[in-house]
């Protein structure tokens, strides 16, 4: 049957928002248990655990490169899913979560290099506020009910899946270490093999796995950060569906398969080993230091002041449309919740200042700060807010 229509899950919508936003209140109960212990008589163990080697690698790297790289993989097949068969399939669909991400990139980079312009080390820092934490921002939606319009969802979910690009392209082409050339060249060669199981029709998922863990170890061991590794291998996953398979595709598949460890257990585990800071001896004034405000600012007033500028304009000049039964005051609390940055700013602190303690603990304050602003000031707006009633026919 030529003609036959695609199977698509039609749960799958519902179950990505069920388990984003479930894992993002998981995240926030496990962010909190992790500051609570990080100032607690426990934070002896904590820290020692977290430092301890296991297998050439200490126990927060484990997590940090490998865990992660699992993540990123189902934010690749995110992205592909819905730009070749989703939310962001058109280019009409992508323009107004498009325009609002860029926008929510570049005034948060801006603010915070302004703060730091004279300290030429704290620069590394520019991408920490550029980027939005889809699991809290969801969670926090979960707490409003129906009181918010799908269509806003929708456009929180793409804009933070766009975001979610922009952050990967980031980290590709800024924080890379000093290349190995021989490492980089396997590395290629083993994406070339995935892109020709790809091409060749081959829709089990087992050789991809394979192929992917051995992508994981060359990035490793070459400069660029190994958790490109699962971006890459997902963009090679097959989205179509041949006649006679399975009517779910390969990347739905994996992608449902990976949905609730990543949202329970790995982003869980990652906020609980790098939320943990000591507030012992840090002051009000150490707040008011260049990162920690740079990253406060960023998040909380860079991304409302990016995301509802930019989407206003692209509105207001025809560029983009209105969510459906959405109202500006609406769209400005969605703005706000932009700002929750968690799970990738941590992560681009991470590597944005690798060899310093003092600057990943106020990366990990500014982060802190600027996501807990912008999600109680998110909610309230959302909360006081009134949907835009439809016209009368």
């Amino acid at each position: 049957m030529l003609n036959q229509p695609r199977f698509r899950p039609p749960s799958i919508a519902r179950s990505f928002f069920s388990n984003e936003a479930a894992g993002g209140l998981t995240l926030m109960c496990v962010a909190a248990l992790a500051l609570l212990i990080a100032n607690s008589p426990l934070a002896p163990v904590y820290f020692d655990v977290l430092h301890r080697y296991v297998f050439g690698l200490s126990v927060l790297h484990w997590i940090n490169d490998a865990l992660m790289a699992v993540f990123f993989l189902l934010v690749g097949l995110e992205i592909k899913r819905e730009l070749m068969d989703g939310q962001l399939a058109t280019w009409s669909r992508r323009a107004l979560p498009g325009i609002a991400a860029l926008g929510g990139m570049i005034v948060p980079a801006v603010i915070f290099v302004a703060i730091n312009w004279n300290e030429p080390l704290n620069l590394r820092g520019w991408a920490i506020p550029s980027a939005t934490d889809i699991a809290f921002a969801l969670g926090v939606f979960a707490l409003l009910g129906p009181r918010v319009p799908v269509s806003l969802k929708i456009f929180l979910t793409a804009l933070a899946i766009l975001d979610d690009l922009g952050a990967v392209a980031i980290i590709a082409l800024f924080y890379t270490a000093e290349l190995s050339p021989l490492m980089l060249g396997l590395a290629a060669a083993t994406l070339l093999a995935l892109a020709a199981l790809n091409r060749s029709g081959v829709k089990h998922l087992a050789p991809y796995l394979i192929l992917g863990s051995a992508l994981w170890f060359f990035m490793l061991q070459s400069g660029v950060h190994a958790t490109i590794a699962g971006v890459a291998l997902a963009l090679t996953i097959p989205l179509k569906v041949s006649s006679g398979d399975s009517p779910e595709s390969p990347l739905h598949r994996l992608e449902h398969a990976l949905s609730p460890w990543v949202a329970f257990l790995i982003v869980p585990i990652f906020g609980f080993a790098n939320a943990g800071v000591s507030f012992a001896g840090v002051t009000p004034a150490a707040l008011l230091d260049p990162v920690p405000l740079g990253i406060a600012l960023g998040l909380f007033v860079g991304k409302q002041v990016g995301v509802f500028g930019f989407a206003w304009l692209a509105i207001r000049l025809d560029l983009a449309d209105m969510p459906r039964r959405a109202s500006w005051a609406q769209l400005y609390g969605v703005a706000v919740l932009c700002g929750i940055g968690f799970t990738m700013s941590l992560f681009v602190g991470l590597l944005a200042y690798p060899g310093s303690a003092l600057l990943q603990d106020q990366t990990k304050i500014g982060v802190l700060l600027g996501s807990t602003l912008a999600g109680i000031v998110g909610w309230l707006v959302l909360r006081v807010a009134k949907a835009k009633l439809p016209k009368a026919s």
